[in-house]
């Protein structure tokens, strides 16, 4: 009973004093975020008189909920859709700011003198920009809606993507201690692909399941299906040893494209308010106000790179894709600052014990300045950037005004355009039927022990065993491979047309379009196949015994190939049926 007292004591203590301090800076227009930091400052540890909180361990094990709330909330932000628009810039903006502040902070570290992994933290800290923060700011001054604020969105989308990844690859380094270029790119690949197959099974699966339980117009239900989701996915997501805010934001993404997601936010707002402030409130517990003294020059240093290194690379990554006008400065200053995702990177660094104590306190420092700075960087932007154009020198100017106009060229056009088009849809997807296929064998590889003693009662020969696995994945992937096949003849026979000129084959013109569509498709499935047997190598059964499945496999397909094309088509049909719905009105 002492416990549970001291449990509602700590928690009436967070919300009194985040409620008045939150308020505070309501009322002076500052970010809430910062408030709740602050209020975390006021009753923690390093703040005399009195240490307010009890029991830490509970908060931050609350706190945790708060970085699944905020990811979760992040994800139904996320929409492939928007991510089209925008497209290209906001792959290379996003890019080119991650790996400059990567680089920025890692050498800013090694300056220091600090440890090798403190710079790579500290790198990973100032790459990613502050979603809530930014769209605070936004809101604020009326300017959400404009061009320059949809790339904003849209490079903050590619920046949770990629922070995702850097969460993964981050916790990879801390346990080995180096960097292995083989790693990186072995776990970079599994996670594109767990987040890809993760995308369409879930778009497939999850919006029809809330769109049957809506329809008992119950709040009480449909919340605790999505909270059953939710913490079911990031269970699994830490299973397979990936970060939990990697399994709370795919699992957003994918109830982002469900009918019910404007009642689904609204449910999930009041949760997430409340362990969001949470988790705000435990960063400012481990802030301690002495580092701001002790450490005002890296302070000071840190945030002038974040300042300008972000509008550099951004402004720069914005322009390079094709971009022009106040655009690039104005996407630029308002993506200067840190925030979630910095204190997420921070807190695994000291779960790990990798990084230094001094380092937490500093990046929360320079969140707080800079993102005391983003409202105020967002207005100066259209005035710096008219200064800038009047000291640019003409030739500069019209140099850039080429490279612009150059841009605008190489966009296809008429048919082209059409053609492109096509060829993009296909390939995208073979890629997503290719990556479907891969995880369904590599699935089996992964669970290849506890599947192997549940077929021991059936049979204890361990090559038998591994054919049955493998031969039940190539039949689970049978109608992918199917569409893998079909779409590569398509676009073979597209490509054969498009390339085969009358006016060079002559002649031979229908017969090399016949070989050229004809013999990539099975080139391709060939190369797919020896694929799957690298892949699959731990369950791979004797030559005998896969000559035996493969031929089984074969008669199947010559059994079963119409019913197998039609059931990838629904599979298909439902997962472009839902991408195209619309959310329904909150009511």
């Amino acid at each position: 009973m002492h416990e549970v007292e001291l449990f509602i004591q700590d928690m009436a203590i967070i919300m009194l004093i985040a409620g008045i301090v939150t308020v505070v800076f309501n009322k002076l227009k500052q970010p809430v975020v910062l408030g709740y930091i602050v209020a975390g400052v006021i009753i923690g540890p390093h703040t005399p008189p009195y240490d307010l909180i009890q029991d830490e361990k509970t908060v931050h094990i609350l706190s945790e909920l708060g970085v699944i709330f905020l990811l979760f909330s992040l994800g139904l932000e996320f929409s492939l859709k928007k991510l089209a628009k925008v497209g290209a810039t906001a792959f290379i903006a996003a890019a080119a700011e991650i790996l400059l502040m990567i680089w920025i902070g890692y050498e800013i570290g090694l300056y220091f003198g600090w440890k090798r992994m403190d710079a790579i933290f500290l790198g990973a800290m100032l790459a990613v920009s502050s979603t809530t923060i930014i769209v605070k700011a936004l809101n604020e001054l009326g300017m959400k809606n404009e061009k320059f604020a949809q790339i904003i969105f849209g490079i903050l989308i590619v920046e949770d993507i990629l922070a995702i990844g850097m969460i993964a690859l981050l916790s990879g380094v801390a346990t080995s201690g180096s960097v292995d270029s083989t790693e990186v790119f072995t776990t970079v690949g599994k996670l594109v692909l767990f987040m890809t197959v993760s995308l369409v099974v879930g778009i497939v699966a999850v919006p029809r399941l809330l769109s049957f339980i809506a329809r008992f117009k119950s709040n009480e239900m449909l919340l605790v299906a999505v909270l059953g989701v939710l913490f079911g996915f990031c269970l699994l997501v830490m299973k397979l040893q990936y970060s939990v805010a990697l399994g709370a934001f795919l699992v957003g993404a994918i109830m982002a494209e469900s009918r019910q997601l404007h009642r689904i936010e609204r449910l999930v707002e009041p949760i997430r308010d409340m362990f969001s402030a949470i988790f705000f409130v435990a960063i400012g517990l481990l802030f301690d106000p002495n580092v701001l003294v002790k450490y005002w020059m890296p302070i000071t240093i840190i945030t002038l790179a974040v300042v300008f290194g972000k509008l550099i690379s951004c402004g720069l990554g914005t322009f390079v894709a094709g971009q022009g006008g106040r655009t690039p400065m104005r996407v630029g200053m308002g993506l200067a600052q840190i925030g979630e995702f910095s204190f997420i990177i921070a807190a695994l660094g000291q779960s790990l014990k990798v990084t230094s104590d001094f380092l937490y306190p500093i990046v929360v420092a320079v969140s707080a300045v800079t993102a005391l700075l983003t409202p105020y960087l967002i207005k100066a932007a259209d005035p710096l950037s008219a200064k800038a154009v009047t000291l640019v020198p003409a030739r500069v100017s019209g140099l850039l005004g080429m490279y612009s106009r150059w841009l605008e060229s190489l966009q296809p056009t008429g048919d082209r355009a059409e053609l492109t088009r096509i060829i993009r849809r296909i390939l995208m997807q073979v890629m997503v039927n290719l990556a479907l296929v891969i995880a369904v064998f590599l699935a089996g590889a992964f669970f290849v022990d506890g599947l192997s003693r549940q077929l021991s009662a059936w049979t204890p020969d361990p090559d038998v065993q591994k054919a049955i696995i493998w031969g039940c994945a190539l039949v689970i992937s049978l109608p992918f491979l199917i569409a893998t096949y079909r779409k590569l003849q398509a676009l073979s026979m597209l490509l054969a047309e498009v390339s085969v000129k009358p006016e060079f084959a002559g002649a031979y013109t229908s017969g090399v379009r016949k070989v050229v569509s004809e013999v990539l498709p099975i080139m391709s499935i060939v190369g797919i196949m020896l694929l799957i047997f690298v892949l699959s190598a731990s369950i791979l059964p004797p030559l005998n015994l896969l000559a035996f499945v493969l031929a089984a496999a074969a008669g199947l397909l010559w059994l079963l190939w119409s019913k197998l094309v039609k059931l990838h088509s629904r599979l298909q049909i439902a997962l472009f049926e839902t991408l195209d719905e619309q959310p329904d009105d909150v009511h």
